[in-house]
């Protein structure tokens, strides 16, 4: 099947596949990441590509999205990824984002999600898309809430103890 791959002005979005393994090894290992994120236990590039097979591929297979790598179109640069996810605990298609350290705070985290938002209520028929953050993830709640994105309340996830934040926006 064909899974489609979307434009911004500076970003092509490509449904991941395990050929950006790497891209995922790094990504994983970043201390934000694993600060905001959590710890996938991603420490090779089998792990990853394993990590891609068995946790990303299923559901692109099973809705047509899933998580999108994002290249930078002046040089063709992975530098991070953005994804619409049906994530267990969680009501609704929730957005997530993550950079590589070196392309943060350049507007590239805005530009993806606010095409992923676009798509998932025009092309995916997506009603509701939530988002979730680490309360002190100042910059994460800024972005969410440019996004139009409004807090409705507190969660945690399955086998987590820390309490997030949710917020969220109906089509």
């Amino acid at each position: 099947m064909e899974y489609k791959t979307f434009e911004t002005e500076r970003l092509i979005l490509r449904p991941i596949s395990e050929n950006d393994s790497e891209l995922i090894l790094e990504l994983y290992n970043t201390p934000k990441f694993i600060k905001y994120i959590g710890d996938r236990n991603v420490r090779t590039v089998e792990d990853a590509k394993q990590y891609i097979r068995e946790k990303m591929i299923p559901q692109l297979q099973r809705l047509g999205y899933s998580n999108y790598v994002l290249i930078r179109k002046e040089d063709n640069q992975k530098i991070g990824t953005c994804g619409l996810f049906d994530r267990e605990g969680l009501e609704g298609i929730d957005i997530g984002f993550a950079f590589l350290p070196e392309y943060e705070k350049m507007g590239f985290a805005f530009e993806a999600s606010a095409k992923l938002k676009e798509v998932a209520f025009n092309e995916f028929d997506i009603k509701t898309i939530s988002a979730i953050t680490a309360k002190d993830n100042f910059s994460s709640q800024k972005l969410i809430e440019k996004l139009g994105l409004r807090l409705i309340g507190t969660t945690k996830l399955p086998n987590d103890d820390e309490e997030l934040l949710v917020y969220k926006i109906e089509k």
